[in-house]
C-alpha cells in the first residue's frame, strides 16, 4: 500500500443546462487518479475563461474578485489535505471536499460503529458470540494499521476493495492459540460479522453505498466428525485415578447421550430435572446460543452420571456438575483420546455431533425429533448432521434384499401355478 499520494487542484467551467452563454465555475480535486468536483458560487460568460491559466480573463473588479476567490479556495483545499494527511495516509478526494465544507465532523468511523454495535447489539448476543465479534473488530484494526497505516477508518471510505483486502489479510493470519492459518470458513465468519455491522451502519444512514454489493461469501461444506459406537464405548469404559479426567469423561459422555452443548451443561441445575409425561426423568432447559427451549428424556448412561455427581465434593451448590473451562476440557479430552487409542481430533462439541449422528439419526430417530432435542431454530441446521452411515446403508440394503427375495419367490410360485393349470 502506498504511503505517498499525488494531489492536485484544478478549476474548469461547465455550460451544461445553460443557454445564455454563461458558464459555472467548478473546482476539481484529484488524488491518485480519483477525483471529485465541487461547484463554486460564481458564473461568468464562457468567453471570459482562460482555460490554460484556469482563471478569469480581464482586469475588471469582478474578474479580480473571482480570481482572488479561486486562489483562496485552492489554498484552503491544500490546507484541508495537509490536515487530513497528518491524521491518516489514506485520503480520498471526497474526504478533502467534506473537510472543506465542514461535513467531515459528521462522519462515523469503524471504531464508533464497533462501540455502537457492542452497546446496542449485546442484548441479542451470547457472551461467546459477542467475544467473536470483538475478535473480528481486533483483526480489522490490525488490518487498518498494517495496510492503511492508521488507527481508524471512516465508513464513507469502505468499498469492495477494502473488503477484498481484509479477506486477503485474514487468509495470511496466524492467530494465537491456533494450529495454522485461518481456514476459509473461519475467514468467512469474520466477513459475515463485518457485513452485519456494516448493514447496521446502512440502516442507521451512516453509510450510503453498501460495500458488500458485489462480494459473495463462500463457505466450504465440511463433514462433521463424530465418534462411532465402538469409540464411544472405549471412552465410556475408560478408567483412571486422575479425578480431572474422570470428570471430563463423564461430562463428554453425558453430552454424547443428550446432545447438550458445553455452556448449557455448565448451566444445568436441579430445576432443569423434571418428570416427563412417561413418568421418567427428563431435562428441560433453554439453549443459551439460540434461546430455544427443549426437553428430552434421560437415557440410562446420562441419568447415571447425574446421580454420580449428586453429592460430589467439587459440584457447585447451584449446578448439576463441577465447573471447568471449555479450553481445559478440550485439552483433557485429548489425553483421554490418546489413552483410548482414538486418532480423531476430539473436541467437546464432537459429543453433540455424536449424539446427532451415532446415537439418534443412525438408529432411526426422525430428524424432526433430533432437531427439537438439539434446540435448533431451523431443520436445515440439523440436516448437517443427517449423514447416512455405512452400517445403516448395509442394514437398509440387507432389509431391501430380503423383501425382494420374498417378492421374487412369491412371483415364481404364482407363475408355476398358472403353468400347472
Amino acid at each position: 500500500m502506498r504511503t505517498r499520494s499525488t494531489f492536485s487542484i484544478s478549476f474548469w467551467i461547465s455550460t451544461a443546462r445553460r443557454n445564455d452563454g454563461s458558464a459555472k465555475i467548478y473546482a476539481r480535486i484529484t488524488i491518485d487518479s480519483q477525483r471529485v468536483n465541487m461547484s463554486l458560487k460564481y458564473s461568468i460568460p464562457k468567453e471570459n475563461w482562460n482555460r490554460k491559466a484556469s482563471r478569469v480573463l480581464g482586469r475588471t473588479k469582478e474578474a479580480q474578485e473571482i480570481n482572488t476567490y479561486l486562489m483562496e479556495v485552492e489554498t484552503e483545499l491544500f490546507q484541508c489535505y495537509r490536515e487530513l494527511r497528518s491524521r491518516t495516509p489514506h485520503i480520498t478526494p471526497q474526504m478533502v471536499k467534506e473537510k472543506y465544507f465542514g461535513e467531515d465532523e459528521k462522519q462515523v468511523t469503524l471504531t464508533e460503529l464497533f462501540e455502537h454495535h457492542n452497546l446496542h447489539g449485546a442484548h441479542n448476543l451470547s457472551k461467546a458470540t459477542l467475544s467473536h465479534y470483538k475478535t473480528t473488530q481486533k483483526y480489522l484494526l490490525a488490518y487498518l494499521k498494517k495496510e492503511y497505516k492508521c488507527n481508524d477508518y471512516r465508513l464513507s471510505q469502505l468499498n469492495h476493495q477494502f473488503v477484498v483486502g481484509f479477506v486477503t489479510y485474514l487468509r495470511k493470519l496466524h492467530p494465537i492459540h491456533h494450529h495454522g492459518r485461518l481456514s476459509n470458513n473461519g475467514t468467512m465468519k469474520h466477513i459475515q460479522r463485518l457485513r452485519k455491522m456494516v448493514r447496521m451502519a446502512v440502516n442507521n444512514e451512516w453509510l450510503e453505498k453498501y460495500p458488500f454489493q458485489k462480494f459473495k461469501i463462500r463457505m466450504e461444506k465440511k463433514e462433521r466428525e463424530f465418534l462411532t459406537l465402538g469409540e464411544l464405548r472405549e471412552i465410556q469404559d475408560y478408567q483412571t485415578k486422575i479425578e480431572r479426567l474422570r470428570i471430563v469423561k463423564d461430562l463428554f459422555v453425558f453430552s454424547c447421550y443428550t446432545g447438550i452443548a458445553y455452556i448449557d451443561i455448565m448451566n444445568l441445575t436441579e430445576d432443569n430435572l423434571i418428570l416427563g409425561i412417561d413418568g421418567k426423568h427428563w431435562i428441560s432447559t433453554k439453549r443459551q446460543k439460540t434461546k430455544n427451549s427443549f426437553k428430552l428424556p434421560l437415557m440410562g448412561p446420562a441419568l447415571s452420571i447425574i446421580k454420580r455427581y449428586q453429592y460430589h465434593p467439587k459440584r457447585r451448590t447451584d449446578k448439576l456438575f463441577p465447573g471447568i473451562s471449555n479450553q481445559k476440557l478440550n485439552s483433557y479430552l485429548k489425553e483421554i483420546a490418546d489413552s483410548c487409542h482414538i486418532r480423531k481430533h476430539i473436541t467437546f462439541h464432537m459429543a453433540r455431533h455424536t449424539f446427532a449422528t451415532t446415537i439418534t439419526l443412525s438408529n432411526g430417530v426422525p430428524i424432526e425429533t433430533v432437531s427439537k432435542i438439539l434446540g435448533h431454530s431451523e431443520l436445515a441446521t440439523t440436516q448437517i448432521y443427517a449423514r447416512v452411515l455405512d452400517r445403516k446403508i448395509s442394514e437398509d440394503m440387507s432389509g431391501l434384499e430380503s423383501i425382494l427375495d420374498i417378492k421374487f419367490s412369491e412371483s415364481t410360485d404364482d407363475n408355476k401355478k398358472v403353468i400347472e393349470n
